[in-house]
């Protein structure tokens, strides 16, 4: 017995974590910066953590209560009804519940090139197929609705992410809805804004309020500093809302998640504190890094480097100027940061932003790396 030919779906390649790189190269993890994975680097939440200690001694139970609390926040915030909030086990399982509630066989998805490895995983997974649309470099990955529309041929949903991952641009609130109006009417829009804490630009929200074709994807993972506990949600239109209970897995949000989300809402200073760190450490990126670099509206930065000779400081040419050659040259330097190879984008690494003393570090060893 064998399970179904898989061979058309991808791998997701996540971002290496410390333990593995220090393993690999024989390094003591506390030498290790790690700028590969967009995480909050200044951690959870302080009240997430405290609310997690709270409610740790009822994991014994299954959890409804603080699932309707979390759904019921979230509306009241968005002034949207609770029906219309989908809680999930992070933003991919917001994908996968919009691809069982949409999805038929054969219907295709349209998502950005480069972009997000998950959003053609889960509709592949639920029998979809997947057309891309181009975000070009030499036109530094604008988002309009004009090159969505020169690729959309129908499709059932397609995907703007804004914030972008992992050039960090946005698509103008006025170009996503006219992307909607252009679109058929089977077709729902579904804006990714994953990172959305860190842009100052309008939520895609107030569309889904007024609309019955657009729908909002929010994350705990980045801003809130929640990324391992997996909690995200979709904000959908109203007209078809109650599919929620009929595609969502039991009880797919924990306990500890739930209430962590909860709590992590109420602490407005560590948003405060994480979003200014990160509009700091982009301005050092932008002005200190030895290479091309693209304004971003991200905790991150795209940098183009596969013009550098990919060498470590302490030595060892690489024989291949690209993304990966300096993210390995990086890595035994001590900095952990993305290549951008599975983006398509292989001469180019992307970099989480952290504190001053972590931007410091990263920019001395990239710089020495890339002037190599």
């Amino acid at each position: 017995m064998e399970p179904r030919d898989l061979s058309d779906h991808s791998v997701y390649r996540a971002g290496r974590g410390i333990e593995e790189v220090a393993r690999d190269l024989g390094l003591d993890p506390d030498d290790l910066v790690k700028l590969s994975s967009n995480e909050n680097v200044l951690g959870p939440s302080p009240k997430a953590a405290a609310a997690i200690r709270e409610h740790a001694d009822a994991v014994h139970q299954y959890p409804k209560t603080s699932h309707t609390d979390l759904i019921e926040r979230l509306a009241d915030d968005w002034a949207v009804e609770p029906e219309q909030v989908w809680l999930a086990n992070g933003g991919d399982g917001v994908l996968d519940c919009l691809s069982r509630a949409l999805l038929r066989p054969g219907d295709r998805v349209l998502v950005p090139r480069p972009g997000f490895a998950y959003y053609a995983m889960s509709a592949r997974y639920h029998h979809g197929e997947v057309a891309t649309y181009r975000l070009p470099k030499a036109e530094d990955f604008a988002q309009t609705a004009d090159n969505v529309l020169d690729a959309y041929d129908g499709e059932r949903i397609v995907v703007v992410t804004s914030p972008h991952n992992p050039t960090g641009s946005t698509m103008p609130l006025s170009d996503v809805e006219r992307l909607a109006e252009a679109t058929d009417e089977e077709t729902l829009v579904l804006v990714d804004e994953a990172y959305g804490e860190f842009a100052d630009v309008e939520s895609a929200v107030g569309l889904v309020r007024e609309r019955d074709d657009v729908a909002v994807l929010r994350t705990f993972s980045k801003a809130y500093g929640l990324a391992g506990l997996r909690l995200g949600y979709g904000l959908v239109p109203e007209d078809w809302a109650d599919a929620y209970a009929r595609v969502h897995t039991p009880f797919d949000t924990g306990e500890l998640s739930c209430r962590a989300g909860l709590a992590a809402l109420d602490d407005d200073e560590h948003i405060d504190r994480t979003v200014e760190m990160v509009e700091q450490a982009r301005e050092y990126l932008y002005d200190n890094l030895d290479a091309r670099t693209w304004e971003s509206h991200g905790n991150f930065v795209l940098a183009e480097v596969g013009d550098s000779e990919g060498r470590s400081p302490s030595g060892g040419r690489s024989e291949t100027a690209s993304g990966e050659a300096v993210t390995d040259a990086a890595q035994r330097e001590g900095i952990i940061v993305r290549d951008c190879s599975s983006f398509g984008l292989p001469d180019c690494v992307r970099i989480t932003c952290g504190t001053a003393e972590q931007m410091e570090r990263a920019v001395d060893v990239l710089n020495e790396v890339i002037d190599a």
